[in-house]
């Protein structure tokens, strides 16, 4: 979920660019479903490194974010962002190596949906937060001891990295232009999982075949996915692409179930919704409390 603010530019109107923003997210998520195809040969870390080296060499080409003249604070900020992206998606590609990945991002949507809760600071707001749970229990129904207990906690921990990379990234976007401070974020991250990936991964990693699906997951996860919602930005309510970015976990089961052949049950269909429409409640009970502030209390 993001917390950029929309501009007024003109072009495509909201319908259009509701569809961007669904487009990029099927991006994103046919990008993870392809990623745990190499996951026999490369590993969750090693595949981490492909989309993070791939997606920063793609981003500073397009971007070529200005490193002089920066404040300590800001490389603070950009160095902390790093940092979250790059703990995010090694927890997140750790997760999805092990729970399928509809199960994953509907575990990982909880972070975000809390953080939704907690700004709209309505006492109401917490029903969403409890219809979200019930839903993830749903997921359980059959016994948690069908799902991978490590990758339940790794898919736990990617969402509270998503909630530190959503505050971040508002930062970052504060103290740097256009996505100059995703560039160097993402470098950064790269660097620092580089040694991990090549450790675990070894020889394989570098093998051309591997390299090109590298670019091929990190265009489809990354840039494709972020070009669009920069575009979509311009034109949508931020509550209103939040709401679109609730439905993550529905088009994730819906990848995996068509690109992986993971299946799903009734039960686990029920939990997603659940969870998906907690998700848009939380996020119009948080677009409700900042529209009622005084001008002077709205945070960014």
């Amino acid at each position: 979920m993001s917390s950029a603010p929309p501009s007024k530019s003109g072009g495509t109107g909201p319908l259009g660019a509701a569809a961007l923003v669904l487009i990029g997210l099927i991006c994103q998520d046919i990008g993870a479903a392809s990623a745990v195809t190499l996951f026999p040969e490369v590993g969750a870390l090693g595949m981490v490194t492909l989309r993070l080296a791939f997606s920063a060499i793609i981003l500073m080409a397009v971007f070529r974010p200005r490193l002089r003249g920066r404040s300590r604070a800001d490389w603070l900020t950009v160095i902390a962002f790093g940092v979250a992206l790059a703990l995010m998606n090694s927890l997140f590609y750790e997760a999805i190596a092990r729970v399928p990945l509809g199960t994953t991002v509907t575990i990982e949507v909880l972070g975000p949906l809390i953080l939704s809760v907690v700004v709209s600071r309505r006492a109401s707001a917490w029903l969403w937060a409890v219809l979200a749970f019930v839903g993830v229990l749903i997921l359980g129904w059959g016994g948690w001891d069908h799902l991978d207990p490590v990758g339940v906690a790794f898919a736990v921990g990617a969402g509270i990295m998503w909630v530190a990379y959503i505050l971040l990234s508002a930062r970052t976007g504060q103290r740097f232009e256009r996505l100059d401070g995703l560039a160097i974020a993402m470098s950064i991250g790269a660097v620092l999982v580089l040694p991990l990936g090549v450790a675990t991964a070894g020889p394989p990693l570098f093998e051309p075949g591997i390299l090109l699906l590298g670019v091929l997951v990190a265009v489809l996860s990354s840039a494709i996915p972020y070009g669009l919602e920069l575009l979509a930005l311009r034109r949508l309510p931020a509550a209103t692409f939040s709401i679109l970015m609730s439905l993550s976990p529905a088009l994730a089961a819906t990848a995996g179930f068509v690109i992986l052949h993971q299946g799903l049950t009734l039960t686990d269909v029920v939990a997603i919704v659940l969870v998906v429409v907690a998700s848009m409640g939380a996020v119009r009970a948080a677009a409700r409390r900042e529209r009622d502030l005084p001008p002077h209390e709205v945070t960014p």
